[in-house]
């Protein structure tokens, strides 16, 4: 009994056993408030120990704080301004000790630490205001319209206008009456000023694709923009547009193309020597000339009176162009019928013989040559066993066979068949020469 007790405690326990990760700390207590955006791992020392980077959101919302952790223990913590939003950690420079810096997100605001001490502070550029919010705001400046008036327009501005009101007054729309007036008199001579928030954030090598590269921050923000930070001086990275260029040799180079920007910068490309231009190399996209504008001719007087008469008697028009519609159907399907009847349909009617016939007329005369295009339609069945008959009147038509026998017709192929048609008459008379299949298709 003894023994069959010392066998069951050493018995590990079968789930944690079966699990593929190992449990290697676990602190209920650990009072950290986050979510995934505001944690990262980096190597912070240089020393190839990486710690956890926490954006912590304190109780409740309140105290945040910026929290790094080693292994289970907070190695430093310090107070935050706001409550966090993002956390990322990247490369500024390329220079020994290659150590990275922390980015933390926070309402408008990004805050750089290096050295776990805060480095610099970049805010988000600020939008430009509603100009009716902000035509409202200067005629309560100059006492023209009351608190109660410039609520009620504000409220109609909030749900009508495509541009998001200020936070200034925002917060005016949600004082009650008594405060009104004392909100404005402290506000109203100040600038209207719309700032957005930054809801993500990630960071992009910038260029070199090697894992200690130097990266540039990503900022998503809350009105749908994306900006690209520069990790030395902190701007937004942006394109200027060419105004100038010009081509040629410059130094020692004999094809450098220099540009300026409209930001007053200077952009100077070297042609490769190697570099080989081929036809069809150019970017694909619309033609220039889909970018016109058409020369469009102003509407004459016999344009608008078309136009009136097609209003007055559109439903007049409607129904003509519907009698009109049906008369050419009547008439398709009467030729349809009166070909049917007298076999001068190219297309078999029966899928016994599934057959397509096409025939042409070759020479001035009197003597012709009449070539038969034979198809058959089947998708599987060969054709097999088929005649060919002419039927002509002798007296004015001589062929050197009134029938033939055709070999077997592969499916989708087109065969063609010869033979000559001679005339008999010198006065001109023609008549039909009709061409007809018999047979059975294998």
């Amino acid at each position: 009994m003894a023994a069959s007790g010392d066998s069951a405690g050493c018995r590990p326990n079968s789930t944690e056993a079966n699990s593929k990760w190992l449990d290697a700390h676990y602190d209920p207590m650990a009072n950290i408030h986050t979510f995934s955006a505001c944690l990262a791992l980096a190597d912070l020392h240089g020393d190839g120990e990486y710690k956890l980077v926490v954006g912590d959101l304190g109780a409740n919302g309140r105290h945040p704080r910026l929290k790094v952790l080693k292994g289970p223990s907070v190695l430093t913590e310090s107070p935050l301004p706001t409550l966090p939003s993002a956390a990322a950690a990247f490369l500024m420079e390329p220079h020994e000790p290659r150590t990275p810096a922390l980015a933390l997100a926070s309402g408008p605001c990004v805050y750089v630490y290096k050295n776990l001490r805060p480095y610099f502070k970049f805010s988000l550029p600020p939008l430009p205001p509603n100009p009716l919010e902000q035509d409202l705001w200067n005629q309560a400046k100059e006492d023209r319209i009351d608190p109660l008036t410039l609520k009620e327009m504000l409220e109609g501005i909030r749900e009508k206008a495509e541009v998001p009101l200020s936070v200034q007054s925002l917060r005016f729309l949600h004082l009650e009456l008594g405060e009104m007036e004392a909100f404005v008199a402290q506000h109203k001579n100040q600038p209207i000023k719309r700032q957005t928030v930054i809801t993500a954030m990630t960071i992009l090598k910038k260029n070199l694709a090697d894992e200690d590269a130097v990266s540039c921050l990503v900022l998503g923000t809350e009105n749908r923009e994306l900006l690209v930070l520069d990790p030395e001086a902190f701007t937004v990275l942006t394109k200027d547009a060419v105004t100038s260029i010009c081509f040629g040799r410059y130094g020692r180079e004999d094809n450098t193309l220099i540009m300026t920007t409209r930001g007053g910068g200077l952009v100077i490309k070297i042609l490769k020597r190697t570099a080989v231009f081929g036809e069809g190399a150019g970017e694909a996209g619309p033609p220039p000339a889909q970018a016109l504008r058409l020369n469009v001719p102003r509407k004459t007087r016999l344009y608008v009176d078309q136009t009136l008469r097609e209003r007055e008697a559109g439903t007049a028009m409607h129904r003509a162009f519907q009698m009109d519609l049906y008369l050419l159907r009547l008439r398709a399907a009467r030729a349809y019928v009166q070909a049917l009847e007298s076999s001068l349909n190219p297309v078999s009617a029966t899928l016994r013989e599934p057959l397509k016939l096409h025939a042409v007329v070759q020479g001035l005369g009197p003597t012709f040559r009449l070539t038969l295009h034979l198809q058959n339609t089947s998708a599987v069945r060969p054709a097999i066993g088929l005649l060919v008959s002419f039927l002509y009147n002798e007296s004015l038509y001589a062929l050197p066979r009134a029938f033939f026998k055709v070999p077997m017709l592969v499916p989708g192929l087109s065969y063609p068949m010869e033979t000559f048609v001679e005339c008999l008459s010198d006065k001109g008379i023609s008549d039909i020469i009709k061409v007809g299949h018999q047979g059975q298709a294998g």
